[in-house]
């Protein structure tokens, strides 16, 4: 970026675009008061949307179009000027972004983890056989069948608190969410046990924050950088790449994982089968400058192993 561009004036306003779940408003009210902290003269506000993911909650997810469905709105918004920025879960932001459109930030890292939800037990290996557990991830759902083909598992939309009432109605011994929903709306004591990305490797992005805003907005990414997390935002991007290669969506049981060790980028990616019989695994390490080489080099391992065929049997 050139040095004229770090002279771009600070807006006077910040209109924030939103989902309206509790989730996705303690996000925007996160990153809100992030930026009232630095910059207490700018006038931040929220506008609250619904999307159509958030509106059809009978159909999974991926068979009407995918996460794309929870950032369509909000991207309109920016276009038209009612908002300037927009915050995302990373895990929803497909992995294209249309023209026009930039993540001009990664926020810090939340636990990354899926998390183990019951009130009957303690973890998924003490579920008895049969036991109904909820998820609304084919990528939560393939490594499940792979482990445990003893358990039922079922679909299970809507908001964190819709599922946990739901799992709370009896409907199902136990659910698997994000922890680090969990975590940010103040359920943490709701997880029974936390499930190492070795047995549930997490989805790409999952636990991030990503605000999106548009490429012609050079004063958004500016006044953004100090929220930005650049070794969350390695990683991220890594996973992205990877997904990206193997067009990923939430049609595909897909995961990929970065993680930065001793200054090493170290990655592992995964494409399964929906019913979990075919499960392949890669695993890496490269530059924390060059993620997405990585996530690419990722992608190639899983190729050479048969992920095409998996993903060419899933789209017929």
């Amino acid at each position: 970026m050139n040095h004229s561009s770090q002279k771009l004036a600070a807006p006077l306003k910040l209109v924030i675009a939103s989902r309206e779940s509790a989730l996705a408003m303690w996000q925007a009210e996160h990153i809100r008061d992030q930026l009232l902290a630095l910059y207490p003269k700018i006038d931040v506000s929220i506008l609250g949307m619904t999307t159509q993911g958030d509106q059809i909650l009978n159909v999974t997810l991926s068979k009407i179009g995918g996460k794309g469905l929870f950032v369509k709105e909000l991207e309109t918004a920016l276009e038209e000027g009612r908002a300037d920025i927009a915050v995302h879960s990373l895990k929803d932001v497909p992995m294209h972004m249309p023209p026009g459109f930039m993540l001009c930030c990664i926020g810090k890292r939340e636990d990354p983890r899926d998390a183990f939800v019951s009130n009957l037990h303690a973890t998924l290996e003490s579920l008895p056989h049969g036991s109904i557990v909820g998820t609304s991830s084919l990528r939560r759902e393939s490594q499940l069948r792979a482990r445990f083909p003893h358990l039922k598992i079922e679909p299970l939309r809507g908001n964190v608190q819709t599922r946990l009432r739901k799992l709370d109605e009896g409907q199902y011994a136990a659910i698997i969410l994000a922890a680090a929903g969990l975590k940010r709306l103040g359920l943490g004591d709701r997880i029974r046990a936390l499930i190492s990305p070795e047995h549930s490797l997490p989805a790409v992005g999952q636990g991030a924050l990503g605000i999106e805003c548009r490429t012609d907005r050079p004063d958004l990414e500016i006044l953004l950088r100090p929220l930005h997390d650049a070794e969350t935002a390695a990683c991220v991007l890594a996973e992205r790449a990877m997904s990206r290669a193997l067009a990923g969506s939430c049609q595909v049981p897909l995961g990929g994982f970065a993680e930065v060790k001793a200054g090493k980028l170290h990655m592992r990616g995964f494409v399964a089968s929906p019913d979990g019989q075919r499960l392949i695994r890669a695993e890496q390490s490269g530059n924390i400058d060059q993620p997405e080489d990585l996530g690419n080099s990722v992608a190639n391992a899983l190729r050479a192993q048969g992920a095409e065929e998996i993903l060419a049997s899933l789209n017929a």
